[in-house]
């Protein structure tokens, strides 16, 4: 098994050569800082909205490096925290348009991939979400219920059999399918946005670390970038630059991989649609059937690391791997056997009240886009194209979503900081045993973790 080496994405389709780093201090019109899918989003549709702007990126390591190459591949339409925050600050009216765009966005992705020759192996599925106990089931009727109040969600609630006949997760009670969800290859995306924004003329410098992001200016070990613009794209990498340590959390997220499964294997399965796939637990997985037939499947292991550490390579503790295989083994018993090709880890960023944002300040000249919470597939395109909106100066549908300029306060110092984090995701693993054992009631240690982290399911 390999662990690490960044995933089991880019490792599927061998790292691109190495862009030269920055050779010194220059100016430009618009300075991105990240290259994941939020930096090149935003500098795709600023090129070609504005031919002439000259715009840079800057990357620690190399395009897609962070979670943009090494998340799960659900091109979903979730919005970040809910969209019931955005009833309370904004109405109704704000949160069935910012619904209606997420909608949209993932059919904007696979637009763009097909328009510009990118083969991100997208297959629109829909995603599917299973519940195996009776809390469980409990919940996912609640969420369906709730779903089918909104007009844009089409949210289908299906019985014991007729989930089992799609995907046959061992136990299944029920589950609920939506179809404004496709399964990604990742990495492929990352590696095709990077190959056509280069070829519009943006130019990408990796092995550049910013340390800090002023007004008007990137500062890095190779040198400062002054711009008009500069965009901080930066997720779960953000606490590493100066004054923003507490800004965003950096949540560890781990996958597996299986070996590609036979058609036996397969048969008992079913997955033919090729859904994504997540579960009404607190500590919830997700997974899809990857193209070359394998089962990728996450959680979050190890959710934290002591004063906000990041990783290097995706290294996963072997006690995370034996649990997300055991996940695997008891969704699917058929797949006891297989061995597992790849183990891996990312970060993703974590705003203190579970909310992602997008924003300018004119006056500064200083952009951001992040906070995704995991659920940033879709949401970076959608923060690329307001962003461009937002620099250009135009007003439009975009600018005038409920998360545009959202701020929010920091994360507590540590070890407060720590002790929060792991007490919350120590709350959900014991109330999913619980639940699994007892099959009664939701565990009051659940509904606790919601209040502190401040968000629902």
């Amino acid at each position: 098994m390999i662990n690490g080496e960044v995933s089991f994405w880019w490792n599927q389709i061998g790292r691109p050569a190495a862009r030269a780093p920055l050779p010194g201090s220059t100016r430009a019109d618009v300075c991105i800082v990240g290259a994941g899918y939020t930096g090149l989003w935003t500098a795709y549709y600023l090129k070609k909205a504005a031919p002439a702007l000259r715009i840079v990126i800057l990357e620690q390591r190399f395009a897609g490096y962070g979670a943009s190459g090494r998340n799960g591949g659900w091109l979903t339409n979730s919005i970040t925290g809910g969209r019931e925050q955005y009833v309370k600050s904004h109405g109704r009216e704000a949160a069935e348009r910012f619904q209606a765009r997420m909608n949209e966005t993932v059919d904007e992705v696979i637009r763009v991939a097909a328009a510009e020759g990118i083969d991100a192996d997208i297959v629109k599925g829909g995603e599917f979400t299973v519940a195996y106990d009776e809390p469980q089931q409990r919940r996912l009727e609640a969420a369906a219920r709730a779903e089918q109040q909104w007009s844009m969600t089409d949210v289908q609630l299906l019985s014991q059999r007729e989930a089992t006949a799609r995907i046959n997760v061992v136990g299944t009670t029920g589950a609920m399918w939506h179809p404004h969800c496709a399964r990604i290859q990742p990495a492929k995306l990352a590696f095709g946005l990077a190959r056509v924004v280069e070829a519009l003329g943006v130019e990408i410098f990796e092995d550049t670390t910013v340390s800090e992001i002023a007004p008007h200016r990137a500062i890095t070990d190779r040198g400062t970038v002054e711009a008009q613009f500069v965009v901080r794209a930066t997720e779960g990498f953000t606490a590493g630059l100066a004054g923003l340590h507490r800004a965003w959390l950096p949540m560890n997220s781990s996958l597996i991989a299986t070996e590609p499964l036979g058609a036996d294997v397969w048969e008992r399965i079913g997955w033919d649609g090729r859904e994504t796939l997540g579960d009404m637990a607190h500590a919830y997985m997700y997974a899809q059937r990857t193209a070359d037939d394998r089962i990728a499947i996450g959680g979050r292991g190890v959710p934290y690391r002591f004063g906000s550490k990041t990783d290097s390579d995706g290294q996963t503790p072997a006690s995370t791997v034996e649990a997300l295989r055991g996940i695997l083994t008891r969704f699917f018993p058929a797949t006891q056997g297989a061995a597992i090709d790849h183990a891996w880890s990312g970060v993703l960023g974590v705003p203190r009240d579970w909310a992602a944002t997008v924003g300018l300040d004119r006056g500064t000249g200083l952009a951001w886009a992040g906070g995704y919470v995991g659920t940033g597939v879709t949401t970076t395109n959608l923060a690329g194209r307001t962003l461009r909106d937002l620099i250009l100066g135009r007003q439009s549908a975009l600018t005038g979503l409920p998360w545009v300029n959202h701020r929010v306060r920091n994360w507590e110092p540590e070890p407060l900081r720590w002790l929060a984090v792991h007490a919350l995701y120590q709350a959900y693993s014991r109330a999913d045993r619980a639940e699994l054992t007892r099959r009664r009631t939701t565990s009051p240690l659940a509904s606790i973790a919601d209040v502190v982290s401040g968000r629902g399911h």
